[in-house]
């Protein structure tokens, strides 16, 4: 935590104590978590009242990021539920991960987590295109194009850039990163291969949930006659 702060002090980087401050805050909330879990993660309805905290907090999240209002807010949510709804319905239909308290929130927390990340990117990348492009998509609208039209490569891309860190990770699993599904199977005594499969499953439903919010985050927000506001 010390040696972020200083390389970004040094560096004179604005908000240069954010990640510190995240680091404390991380470590409070997993301590307070982890005393929670140890009781109740085999009861299906708190199981379920942890998932929908932790949906709600990501959907905050995402929300402020892209720049919050109270339309965003049911936007991001929306879409996020959406892609995890749809997911976790096909992962847990087809017996894919066994449906219980703990592999339920097992997962479940995986992707709610990687939704956001992919809702705030997608979000972000595509107001931040469309504020860059302005005098393109003013073009197109001048010349008669319908405001989805207008923004329509700009939109593509977004949902592409929003992608890509989810794609990397899960081309290199293996090769650059032991992902921490995998690392934490083995731990509770699963066979390398037991592991690998739950892990290339929630990968699977992350690059699934992700896509599904994206599509959904960049259809809703593509229609536009307005410049958008700067970035928060």
């Amino acid at each position: 935590m010390i040696l972020t702060f200083v390389v970004l002090w040094v560096s004179r980087a604005p908000h240069r104590l954010a990640p510190a401050l995240a680091i404390v805050r991380g470590t409070a909330q997993l301590a307070i978590i982890s005393l929670i879990l140890g009781t109740v993660i085999t009861s299906a309805v708190w199981v379920s009242l942890a998932l929908l905290v932790m949906f709600t907090v990501a959907s905050v999240t995402a929300a402020r990021r892209i720049t919050w209002s109270w339309r965003h807010l049911a936007l991001v949510s929306g879409a996020m539920g959406a892609g995890i709804a749809i997911t976790l319905t096909i992962v847990f239909t087809t017996r894919a991960i066994a449906f219980t308290p703990r592999y339920a929130l097992a997962i479940g927390g995986i992707v709610i987590g990687n939704a956001m990340t992919i809702a705030t990117l997608s979000g972000r990348r595509f107001t931040q295109s469309v504020n860059d492009h302005w005098e393109q998509v003013e073009g197109w609208l001048a010349l008669g194009a319908t405001p989805r039209q207008s923004t329509l490569g700009l939109a593509r891309n977004a949902i592409y850039s929003a992608l890509i860190p989810a794609t990397d990770q899960t081309k290199t699993t293996g090769l650059v990163t032991l992902p921490g599904a995998f690392v934490g199977a083995i731990f509770g005594g699963a066979s390398p291969l037991e592991a690998g499969a739950f892990q290339i499953t929630v990968l699977a439903s992350v690059m699934a949930a992700g896509s599904i919010t994206a599509v959904v985050v960049i259809r809703a927000l593509a229609p536009t006659r307005i410049r958008p506001g700067e970035l928060g």
